[in-house]
């Protein structure tokens, strides 16, 4: 009896703490999930509200960092310089693939390539793009490491757009304070007109109405226009 009640004791032991364990990794296991889940909303928190143009310059940000990393790592390899720029463009999902073709058929053919890279890069959002082309022409003509120099430009691009996510996910509560300045008028109006003190019929019914009414029209657009002026230099900087 002696000998059965000790394995009980051990078997009831054993069940304690092994699903004490596991409850402990499991809890570790979720709360795993919710940090990572939190980083990941918090590094897409930068994006929201954005315009639509603003989300294409940032995907081709995006884009051209993969690319320099894809062309240095296949540089790293021991392929040519044009055989990388190829593999390295088709690995890469850029907004507008067809404006990429030109510089694959340059670098395939020997062509061009830095006025290709030139040609593809768009206005905004082609940072990336152009400062590959000018280190694609340094590494030719100059002789210079073209591995190296492609990895220098990606690491500084990769420390550029994080200074921007930065800077955007600081300024998205100048956006909304802005947006809320701008629509308290409206809610004023609202208000009173809940109230019965119409003043809509003031605004409209004569000279006095009209002249208050296009003036804070026009000091609310123009205290919209300087934020987000203002906004614009500072993302710029």
């Amino acid at each position: 009896m002696t000998a059965v009640a000790a394995i009980l004791a051990m078997l009831a032991a054993w069940l304690w703490t092994g699903s004490s364990s596991g409850a402990v990794r499991l809890d570790r296991l979720d709360r795993l999930k919710r940090q990572r889940t939190g980083e990941a909303a918090r590094s897409e928190r930068p994006l929201i509200g954005l315009s639509r143009p603003s989300r294409r310059a940032e995907a081709w940000r995006v884009a051209s960092i993969e690319l320099c990393q894809g062309l240095a790592a296949e540089l790293a390899a021991g392929r040519t310089a044009g055989e990388a720029l190829a593999r390295a463009v088709s690995a890469v999902a850029f907004p507008d693939p067809e404006a990429l073709r030109p510089t694959v058929a340059a670098a395939r053919d020997g062509g061009d390539v830095p006025a290709a890279l030139l040609a593809a890069a768009p206005e905004r959002g082609g940072e990336g793009l152009r400062r590959l082309a000018a280190c694609w022409r340094a590494g030719v003509t100059v002789g210079g490491g073209l591995s190296v120099l492609v990895d220098r430009v990606a690491v500084s691009l990769r420390e550029a757009e994080a200074h921007r996510k930065d800077v955007a996910a600081q300024l998205a509560g100048a956006r909304a304070t802005a947006r809320l300045l701008a629509g308290l008028p409206t809610l004023g109006l609202l208000m009173a007109a809940g109230l019965g003190m119409r003043p809509f019929d003031f605004l409209v019914g004569g000279p006095v109405g009209m002249v208050c009414l296009f003036g804070g029209l026009a000091l609310d657009g123009c205290g919209l226009w300087w934020t987000r002026r203002l906004i614009a230099r500072a993302e710029r900087a």
